[in-house]
């Protein structure tokens, strides 16, 4: 056994003997610093419930298992997502990558979450004060990833986060890390994959919103300002391990199952699989289906338990290795989201 594959091995048993010390997950849904990070992006993966974390390629990855990025067929790859979310909200990423040849591949992402206009109201008037702000929530993330041998490949991700509505901002970083080895135990198309996302300190709010004007009734001066101390919240981070098999069932179809478990420390375990099945590497179907053996009725998630999906390659068409992705994602409380991405190989 080479050195790589005793490190990948050893990586597996503190995956788990991390999965034993944190323990099972609590839905603290709105208690974290920068809930965005674990909104999902891209359509590919997300028609198959997320549960891709072994067998995930391309920018895609970024999110999933960044890993996966130096897997990648071109030498230069573009994405383009967008996501029609929750409460009128929209989710956008656009990413970029590149091959340095034997040294790996360096990425570059842009996310951002759009809440739409705001009304600002006050106390004294409630129904609002004519004013309105425009809230900002982006994530910029610098990714390398690189095959070290046939099999194994690792990734990472570096994030800078901002938050700013009105005179009210919070900055952070976060890193992830991901490894994925292909063949496992020596079975063509049986990969293993693990990812850790959002590690890092914690993120507070500041700004000139965080003072106010009182009266000190303890004192003769007159009326000034104090700032109240905004609360200090950590990263959602996750583990998450997943297994997938490809298996190539004739010159025209195959299929990949993919498996995971993700343990979350602000949102509730879950486990998720998904398949996804191809004719002649052109079209895609996809689906996937998520299960939180913690959710209760009195405490759910606020997302139905499947995803469904479709893809087309249009690279026979366009001669460039473009493909169009889209995803379906039922909600409980609201509309329906629907994911649209666009890849670009060069």
């Amino acid at each position: 056994m080479s050195q790589l594959n005793r490190l990948f091995y050893m990586l597996i048993i503190v995956s788990f003997s991390a999965i034993v010390t944190f323990g099972s997950g609590n839905n603290r849904a709105g208690t974290s610093a920068a809930p965005e990070l674990r909104i999902p992006v891209g359509a590919r993966y997300l028609a198959m419930g997320g549960s891709q974390i072994a067998g995930v390629t391309g920018l895609e990855a970024i999110y999933w298992n960044p890993a996966g990025v130096d897997f990648s067929q071109s030498s230069a790859s573009a994405m383009f997502s967008y996501r029609k979310y929750i409460a009128d909200m929209n989710v956008g990423f656009i990413a970029v990558s590149g091959k340095m040849g034997d040294l790996g591949s360096l990425g570059l992402a842009f996310r951002y979450l759009d809440i739409g206009t705001i009304n600002v109201t006050t106390m004294d008037q409630p129904d609002g004060t004519g004013q309105q702000i425009n809230p900002s929530f982006f994530v910029l993330g610098l990714t390398y990833s690189k095959v070290l041998t046939d099999r194994i490949s690792i990734g990472v991700n570096f994030n800078i986060i901002n938050e700013s509505f009105d005179r009210a901002e919070a900055s952070g970083f976060t890193f992830d890390a991901g490894v994925q080895y292909r063949d496992l135990f020596s079975v063509p198309g049986l990969d293993l994959g693990i990812a850790v996302k959002n590690l890092g300190g914690s993120m507070k709010y500041g700004g000139n919103a965080t003072f106010i004007q009182a009266d000190a009734t303890s004192s003769s001066r007159g009326p000034t300002f104090y700032q109240f101390a905004a609360a200090e919240n950590q990263f959602p981070s996750e583990l998450g391990l997943g297994l997938s098999y490809t298996r190539q069932l004739d010159e025209l179809n195959n299929f990949t199952v993919s498996a995971s478990y993700n343990n979350n420390n602000y949102a509730y375990d879950d486990y998720k699989i998904g398949l996804e099945y191809s004719y002649d590497k052109t079209f895609y179907v996809r689906g996937g289906y998520l299960f939180s053996p913690q959710a209760t009725d009195n405490s759910p998630n606020i997302f139905e338990d499947f995803t469904l999906g479709a893809g087309i390659n249009l690279n026979q068409v366009s001669g460039l290795d473009l493909s169009v992705d889209y995803a379906y994602v039922p909600v409980k409380y609201f509309e329906s989201n629907h994911v649209f991405s666009l890849n670009i190989g060069f």
